[in-house]
């Protein structure tokens, strides 16, 4: 089994391909951050000397001893410009005039410990309404995409429910009429004399 030299360290190769695997594995910024580290540690952060003994390609090394050094991770066009917008982003008229129908419908969590608002307005409504309004039907979601989007505003689509009475308490309290203190019964002595 041959050993490359690289930076006073000899790998064997199946630990050059056990590095190669592990990068297999990984995709985008985790990868080059994981060949700069690589290429630091065992090759001296030279990213030619890193090409030739594992076999990746030296712009991505670069770009990671770059990200490493900076600080800044680099973001693909791919990534940065791909895919499509979201709905409120296409029709942002729209997605006002729905914010504006979620909110009248809609009432505050009745114990106050969430900030969600809680909606009657399901999503067909939703549609409807916004139809009525004379939205043009191209521009309107499906009704399950109705549902993610008064989600992602904040409106849960659930029947409001109005607060509780709390149970009665079996503890009784000295603002009751019926509240008797209970005091300790001394008992009598009965002498006869």
């Amino acid at each position: 089994m041959e050993s490359l030299d690289c930076s006073e360290a000899y790998l064997s190769e199946s630990q050059i391909d056990d590095l190669r695997l592990a990068a297999s594995k990984m995709s985008g910024a985790t990868r080059r951050s994981y060949q700069a580290q690589m290429t630091l540690k065992y090759c001296e952060g030279n990213a030619r000397m890193a090409e030739r003994v594992f076999g990746w390609g030296r712009d991505n090394i670069e770009v990671g001893l770059a990200e490493r050094r900076s600080g800044i991770i680099c973001v693909g066009a791919q990534m940065g410009y791909s895919g499509s917008k979201r709905w409120e982003q296409k029709h942002p008229e729209a997605a006002t005039a729905l914010g504006a129908l979620a909110e009248a419908h809609a009432q505050q969590d009745p114990t106050f410990e969430s900030t969600v608002a809680y909606t009657r307005l399901t999503a067909q409504q939703a549609l409807e309404q916004l139809r009525q309004q004379g939205f043009a039907p191209e521009q309107l979601p499906a009704p399950s995409t109705m549902a993610v989007i008064l989600n992602r505003m904040g409106y849960r689509l659930q029947p409001v429910v109005k607060a509780k009475p709390q149970k009665n308490s079996p503890k009784q309290t000295p603002s009751l009429t019926t509240f008797m203190q209970k005091t300790p019964v001394q008992p009598t002595v009965v002498s006869n004399d």
